[in-house]
């Protein structure tokens, strides 16, 4: 068994990794250099507060790996689990957070649902008194996803995995409805099944196959900033579910300032988009994690920082399938693909092997879906 994998993002090297050590042959070509589509610019973050059943399984499942990275790899990926803080201001919002809790307490998540005098227990400038609940998971956290690339490198190496950077993909090859390989500027790769793990650019590959694929780049923005009061490092990372804006600490007191707002680029060209943050937006970030907490006063200073992109599905869910034979995607976390990496590798090498997985359910998944109603994840950050 041939496979090929588009993209050498930690989602194509946790698919190679997991296909080469079930004894598949894997040629991965990625048209950068590893990981320089949006997992060097990803926050990090490793969570299972989900509000979609399917996504916290999928966060489960790859805990084990998460948590024995460095014996398996051979790299300290800087795991730390401060926790996630998700806060609701209105009480709509509020009753979802709970639900959402009892959901994944049901499923094995230790959470827990908080006052917002309780929450500040774990963020002591939150300002309490802007919010209706909170809740809480000490086994979230975050872990550094240019050393995660690394490791996962590494091993796929060991593993015998061929990793081709700098090598673009220019047409899909097809001999009737089944998919059977990859054309490059340097020939073809000729495979039993080839993986689209192109994040931004899937929607690209899959329409070489006459494939519609909903997924759109959308651009996303990080500062690093100085807070007025340092931010100490226990301090989990903080939502605001209805802002969209969220935080975490760096070292040194300082934070990671981020959120969801909507700039004018968007959708944006994965091949041409602003890397640098933009300092309006810096300033807007800054002053939504000023609402939520008192470490960001008109003190705080901009250090650096920057944009990539989320790859993003219409209900900020993934598609995980095999869509057409010869042809598995594992495309559109919406900023969830680092911390799912793990067990959609063990679901792409399922899918290959077997033609089917018991790891997670992919009903939930299926690229069709949005040809009716669906729930959107809510819980993104």
């Amino acid at each position: 068994m041939h496979v090929c994998i588009v993209g050498g993002g930690i989602v194509g090297l946790a698919s190679a990794h997991a296909l080469a050590t079930h004894g598949a042959a894997v040629t991965l070509v990625e048209q950068g250099h590893l990981g320089s589509g949006s997992t060097d610019r990803a926050v990090g973050g490793i969570r299972a507060q989900f509000s979609r059943p399917e996504n916290v399984r999928l966060s489960l499942a790859s805990t084990t790996v998460w948590e024995t990275f460095e014996e398996r790899f051979g790299v300290d990926i800087g795991y730390r689990r401060e926790g996630y803080l998700f806060l609701a201001r209105g009480e709509e919002t509020a009753a979802a957070l709970r639900e959402s809790a009892g959901m994944q307490a049901d499923l094995g998540v230790p959470v827990a649902v908080l006052s917002p005098t309780e929450a500040t227990e774990h963020c002591p400038e939150l300002r309490a008194d802007r919010y209706a609940l909170a809740t809480y998971s000490p086994t979230d956290g975050w872990a550094d996803p240019h050393l995660a690339v690394q490791g996962y490198a590494s091993g796929c190496r060991a593993a015998g995995v061929d990793l081709r950077t700098r090598t673009a993909v220019t047409d899909l090859l097809t001999d009737g409805e089944r998919v059977v390989g990859v054309e490059t500027a340097d020939g073809e790769v000729r495979a039993d099944h080839v993986v689209n793990a192109a994040g931004a650019w899937a929607a690209r590959l899959a329409a070489m196959a006459d494939l519609e694929v909903p997924v759109s780049p959308r651009r996303r923005q990080v500062a690093v900033v100085d807070p007025e009061t340092p931010l100490p490092e226990s301090v989990p990372l903080v939502v605001d579910l209805e802002s969209g804006s969220y935080f975490r600490p760096e070292r040194e007191g300082r934070a990671l300032v981020g959120g969801h707002f909507a700039t004018a680029d968007d959708p944006a060209d994965p091949d041409h988009f602003r890397e640098k943050v933009d300092t309006d937006w810096a300033v807007t970030a800054v002053e939504r994690a000023g609402e939520t907490a008192r470490y960001f006063g008109p003190e705080t200073r901009l250090r650096s920082g920057w944009a990539g992109l989320y790859a993003v599905t219409p209900d900020h869910s993934p598609i995980l399938e095999r869509t057409v034979p010869g042809f598995v995607q594992a495309v559109g976390f919406s900023g969830h693909g680092f911390q799912h990496a793990p067990a959609t590798g063990q679901v792409v090498a399922d899918l290959c092997l077997g033609g089917e997985t018991d790891l997670v359910d992919l009903g939930a998944f299926r690229g069709d879906r949005f040809d009716g109603s669906t729930t959107s994840e809510s819980h993104v950050a």
